[in-house]
């Protein structure tokens, strides 16, 4: 039989043993290195500007059209048939394509000025036909641009048709006052506005070009094929701007001007030479009918010269951004089409785009 003391001497020597254990154990947790899970740390931005050299180009495009001397236009044309130059230097073409179905923005400016008082009802009708034919709602847009000494926008840009209609329909012509007819307004008879005679009774066509190409067409979407038909007589008499201000801006916002030339009679008095100018200039026709049915043939013709156009497209080997005019000159290398005279349309230059300044 165990005594007491030898037994609480065991339990004393146990404990301590356990003890002593215990704190080995913790030691050697505390003392082994701590084993962490290792988290990836996020990559840090990296500056791709930083040692690197980047050379941004822009391509230009280039849209055109060819025609026999019948003036039947040409649909079949090749890459091969034509070289490019800029500034007297030639090309690489990248991009070559005949453009049917690529949208359109357009805009109708109508000359309200009292030259246009008798032909005006034919001029809407004839506008208004080219529109129904023209536009589809789901791709194209129009706006329609009144003007005397002042321009006046009927309607923005839609591919509203009822819309357009209705922006045709409103178009008429404002007599200035003292206004008695035939272009003659009665001397000593006082106007409405200090301005009113001056403005109303003159025709600022260069101005009506300029805030048209800067304002409604530049804004338009990227990619279209931008125009401007242009219906009046071609005698400017009023305006701040001039006829190389309005060819620039219409370049800028890579417009093409189609000419109407009409007159009071249609044909009396209209200057042929400025209206085939500013055409030629941006890569669009001027055309001079002389009766109604002549002026719905123009119509149609624009027609199927814009459903008619190549697009060619280069990266200038002048990559600068230097806002400069540089011309541009398509050239047939086709000896067959040369000997047939084939005629090709476009525009004759451009503006290079400008460095954006960095926010």
């Amino acid at each position: 039989m165990l005594r007491p003391k030898f037994l609480v001497f065991v339990f004393a020597l146990a404990f301590t043993a356990l003890s002593l254990m215990g704190i080995e154990r913790v030691d050697a947790q505390q003392s082994a290195p701590e084993k962490k899970t290792a988290t990836p740390s996020p990559t840090p931005p990296v500056d791709e500007e930083e040692g690197i050299v980047k050379i941004e180009t822009e391509a230009v495009n280039v849209l055109f059209t060819a025609q026999d001397r019948n003036r039947r236009l040409l649909t079949a044309l090749k890459p091969e048939d034509v070289k490019i130059f800029e500034n007297g230097q030639a090309q690489e073409i990248t991009a070559f394509s005949r453009q049917v179905d690529l949208p359109m923005s357009l805009a109708i400016l109508i000359d309200t000025s009292a030259s246009q008082e008798r032909t005006l009802p034919e001029e809407k009708a004839a506008a208004m036909s080219f529109l129904e034919s023209v536009v589809r709602p789901t791709k194209d847009e129009v706006s329609v641009i009144s003007f005397t000494g002042e321009s006046t926008l009927e309607q923005g840009m839609t591919n509203n048709i009822s819309r357009l209609r209705r922006a045709v329909d409103k178009v008429q012509f404002v007599p200035p006052s003292g206004y008695v007819g035939g272009g003659v307004i009665a001397s000593g008879t006082p106007p409405i506005s200090g301005s009113n005679q001056q403005v109303a009774g003159s025709t600022a066509i260069w101005d009506a070009i300029w805030v048209t190409s800067e304002e409604v067409l530049g804004p338009a979407p990227d990619k279209t094929r931008r125009a401007i038909i242009l219906l009046t007589d071609g005698v400017n008499t009023f305006g701040k701007k001039k006829l190389d201000d309005a060819v620039q801006a219409a370049q800028r916002a890579e417009a093409v001007i189609y000419t109407v030339g009409i007159g009071d009679r249609f044909y009396d008095g209209v200057d042929e030479g400025v209206l085939k100018k500013i055409s030629e200039r941006t890569g669009g026709r001027a055309y001079f009918p002389k009766d109604e049915r002549e002026l719905r043939e123009a119509f149609t013709q624009i027609q199927d010269e814009m459903r008619s156009q190549y697009l060619l497209s280069y990266e200038p080997s002048n990559p600068a951004k230097d806002g400069t005019y540089r011309t541009i000159e398509i050239q047939l290398v086709n000896p067959q089409l040369q000997k047939d005279k084939v005629k090709l349309t476009h525009r004759q230059g451009y503006f290079a785009k400008t460095e954006s300044k960095k926010k």
